[in-house]
């Protein structure tokens, strides 16, 4: 994909993942809701929303490194979260949520002790659960695809929280899915910019375009001209990447 078509794919991934979570939020914590609590590190850290947290950042550094989406979208779900502590807390448990975050991004060993003790403290509700889970694979989404060390950390997860499998791979489809389509439309996208061309645009027109930038990059001109081997190597790549297009476009219009 090209630079802009990958921002926007992943900046409406991002709007959609925030909105789930706003919804989740909603519909589980009201504000001020736990405002009569002690608010310390202790206590928010031994808290439901405490330990969620703690498997967020599991989740978010299961892949090596917090991506710059998912950096963003936590600190908006921090925000949210510290509201469920009263409005005089919020900027205490904002804080301490992001030292519960530092902390446990840089430890791997806890995550079963952790799972088990958001199913205790959750224990009368599985669907806050299957939210809480749904919300971690949405994070996991967010740079655009689900890695393997990611999928196996929410599998495992899932399981201390006492969620099917069944149940789990319901809730990955469907973001599978819904990733998917939007990643192949992004793609199609792309390939007309390529080409220069628009939807709009027959195929015979379009045909004419690839033509044309075919014979501009075509390596055998390029060298025949007395270009550089670098140039020629970028020319290659940029004939494969017009065929490439010009294939897809090819197969949407048929």
């Amino acid at each position: 994909m090209s630079t802009i078509i990958t921002f926007i794919f992943l900046f409406l991934i991002f709007r959609w993942i925030f909105n789930s979570y706003k919804r989740f939020q909603r519909q589980y914590y009201t504000q001020g809701q736990f405002q009569s609590m002690n608010v310390n590190y202790q206590s928010v850290a031994n808290s439901e929303l405490g330990v969620f947290v703690a498997l967020v950042a599991k989740v978010a550094k299961a892949d090596g490194h917090v991506h710059e989406l998912e950096a963003e979208l936590i600190s908006n779900m921090f925000k949210d979260i510290s509201k469920a502590f009263g409005e005089s807390h919020q900027e205490q448990v904002r804080t301490i949520l992001k030292e519960i975050f530092n902390q446990e991004k840089e430890v791997v060993k806890n995550v079963d002790t952790l799972a088990s003790k958001l199913q205790a403290l959750t224990r009368g509700d599985k669907q806050k659960r299957l939210m809480m889970l749904s919300f971690l694979i949405n994070l996991a989404y967010v740079d655009g695809e689900l890695s393997h060390s990611e999928e196996n950390l929410i599998l495992k997860i899932a399981a201390f929280l006492e969620l099917s499998h069944s149940e789990v791979e319901a809730i990955m489809q469907r973001f599978a899915s819904a990733f998917g389509a939007n990643a192949s439309q992004s793609s199609v996208s792309d390939a007309y910019a390529v080409l220069g061309a628009s939807r709009e645009d027959d195929l015979s027109t379009i045909k004419k375009k690839y033509r044309t930038l075919v014979k501009k990059y075509h390596p055998d001109i390029m060298k025949a001209k007395g270009a550089s081997e670098d140039y020629i190597k970028d020319a290659t790549r940029k004939v494969q990447e017009i065929n490439t297009a010009y294939e897809m476009i090819k197969k949407e219009k048929a």
